[in-house]
């Protein structure tokens, strides 16, 4: 069991470094906020599916964030949901 929570520790650093080290400036802090602030709190399900946005470009992400366009249907998740809704917290506080 330690060592299972060992892996999950490391995958949620490695998550979180990889949000904040995105290329651009904007999507370091959108992502980044966001994962400080979500990733210790996601199960292993919302971990896979937050890996899997950090897959896609930047300006994907940001088009499905602002709503300028609906993610694909593989896309579309708790996360990016969660995403959308702390991106406009933010935006608008």
């Amino acid at each position: 069991m330690i060592e299972d929570d060992d892996l999950q520790a490391a995958r949620r650093r490695k998550l979180m470094f990889r949000s904040w080290h995105r290329g651009t400036r904007e999507s370091d802090l959108l992502l980044g906020r966001f994962a400080d602030a979500h990733v210790p709190s996601f199960d292993a399900g919302q971990l896979d599916r937050f890996e899997a946005l950090l897959s896609e470009s930047d300006p994907d992400i940001y088009d499905w964030v602002t709503g300028r366009q609906q993610p694909p249907a593989e896309s579309a998740n708790d996360v990016v949901e969660l995403l959308r809704q702390f991106s406009n917290r933010t935006t608008h506080s």
